[in-house]
């Protein structure tokens, strides 16, 4: 189950990211009302996560993960551009959550 609230909490968060840039400013009412609605249930699943899942590790999927997708909204939707460094810093995002999981298993 704290697998199914992560996702969801991940979900939520970039919904509530996405929300932020459709609101364009806060000049949009739905969208910004919106951010406050998605950013709620994103920290309602990340607690209901960290019941049973290390905070480090849950942390830093729900942040990587929500980064890697808001990236990939921003190129593919948005039209941000896409480099060599972008991608090269995603990669070395999930080796950093890589670290964080194998370091848990050796400590145990």
């Amino acid at each position: 189950m704290p697998w199914l609230y992560l996702i969801l909490a991940i979900v939520a968060e970039v919904s509530g990211t996405t929300s932020m840039k459709l609101s364009e400013g806060f000049t949009k009412p739905l969208p910004s009302a919106m951010i406050f609605v998605f950013y709620a249930l994103s920290l309602t699943f990340l607690t209901l996560t960290l019941r049973t899942m290390p905070i480090g590790f849950a942390y830093a999927i729900w942040s990587a993960l929500g980064t890697a997708l808001i990236t990939a909204i921003g190129v593919l939707w948005f039209g941000e551009g896409m480099n060599t460094l972008k991608v090269v810093s995603l990669i070395l995002v999930i080796v950093g959550i890589a670290g964080l999981h194998f370091s848990q298993e050796i400590m145990k």
